[in-house]
């Protein structure tokens, strides 16, 4: 059996976090700066937004000071949790990371003061670290280049100020979070890639590095040969709820043998890491490889960032089988046994574009372990 290859490509960067005096704007606010934007800052934005990448701010200044002179320039709408504080830029940067669930090493900070940008580069040497001044040649820069540029790409911010939303009505909630999350009229579907989701199936593997069981990438070419080959079942998986669509957060890469079928990839997107998406998809897919009759393995290679993909596998009830991967080192099998049957969250709605296996009745193994 030939196994893929995981080779990892350089991780573009998800957000540019800037500063603001001398940075985005000429002067410092505390001097009577701030009257003019720097030539060119407002198309840089706007471009960075059209290509996915998300933007926040880092800035020594009193908030109640700094923020109505954004709002001011017409550009608020584009920056995410925006840190303006005289906490150290580390602190913010972190901090940034952290509200947005992305990984430090997707993030570029941009800084015209050396000794903040040495700090930033002292205590989180994962960032990509940029002096202000080279800005003019910014989006000209790999990192900053998103192979193809989708639908998705284009309304990434504004699904994370929904995300904001409704978490915002989450923590407000009284009830317990299983409750809320009742609340949302969550609708996963699932089906076959087709070729509109070719480009952003492309996108999930170069950009997803916490929720992503083996590191594969993917290119656009490799997708399409897979969803056209008996041989392997490539799924994408798409989330709506009563604040709009996610979009396609998920992705499953699966090569069918006679007898066996190997879960190559599983990818879940970081936005929706705490509404149990990922627990119904695992469901679905064992269910799925139960009722074709066929063993079931799931790959997993460990890093220091997926942990979270190994205990949903194995609360999943995907066992060690003792086997590594052929042709891949440090990467493992697990497999499931079909004995005890995974539950799918009561407050999903699962809907699966081949079959109706969310709807049947559970096993009766599955029956015995469920606590309801």
């Amino acid at each position: 059996m030939s196994t893929p290859s995981l080779a990892r490509k350089q991780p573009l960067i998800k957000c540019v976090i800037w500063d603001l005096d001398e940075t985005l704007w000429d002067g410092a606010l505390l001097e009577g700066g701030g009257r003019a934007l720097k030539p060119g800052i407002v198309d840089i934005i706007r471009e960075l937004d059209a290509r996915g990448i998300l933007q926040s701010i880092a800035s020594k200044n009193d908030h109640h000071v700094a923020w109505p002179v954004v709002e001011a320039f017409g550009i608020s709408e584009y920056f995410l949790f925006p840190q303006i504080t005289w906490n150290s830029k580390a602190d913010s940067v972190k901090s940034i990371a952290e509200r947005l669930g992305i990984g430090i090493d997707a993030l570029a900070f941009i800084d015209d003061q050396q000794i903040e940008r040495d700090e930033v580069r002292c205590f989180l040497p994962q960032v990509t670290v940029i002096d202000s001044a080279d800005i003019e040649g910014l989006l000209d820069r790999e990192y900053l280049q998103p192979q193809g540029i989708t639908d998705e790409a284009r309304s990434r911010r504004l699904m994370y100020r929904a995300d904001i939303e409704r978490t915002g009505a989450g923590e407000a909630f009284t009830g317990t979070r299983d409750e809320f999350l009742a609340t949302l009229g969550m609708r996963l579907t699932i089906h076959r890639v087709g070729p509109d989701d070719l480009r952003r199936a492309e996108e999930l593997t170069i950009r997803t590095n916490q929720l992503n069981t083996t590191g594969l990438t993917y290119s656009y070419e490799e997708l399409d040969a897979m969803s056209r080959s008996p041989t392997h079942l490539v799924l994408v998986v798409k989330l709506v709820d009563r604040y709009g669509s996610s979009g396609t957060i998920g992705l499953a890469v699966v090569q069918k043998e006679a007898d066996m079928w190997t879960l190559w990839l599983l990818i879940m997107s970081c936005r929706v890491a705490t509404r149990g998406v990922g627990t119904a998809l695992i469901a679905y897919l064992v269910r799925r490889a139960a009722d074709s009759g066929v063993r079931l393995r799931a790959a997993f290679a460990p890093t220091d960032r997926n942990r979270q993909m190994y205990i949903a596998y194995k609360f999943a009830g995907f066992r060690d089988s003792g086997e590594t991967a052929d042709g891949a080192p440090g990467t493992v099998l697990l497999e499931h046994d079909f004995q005890r049957m995974p539950v799918l969250p009561p407050y999903i709605s699962v809907i699966a574009e081949e079959d109706d296996v969310h709807n049947r009745p559970a096993p009766a193994a599955e029956r015995q372990h469920d606590p309801a």
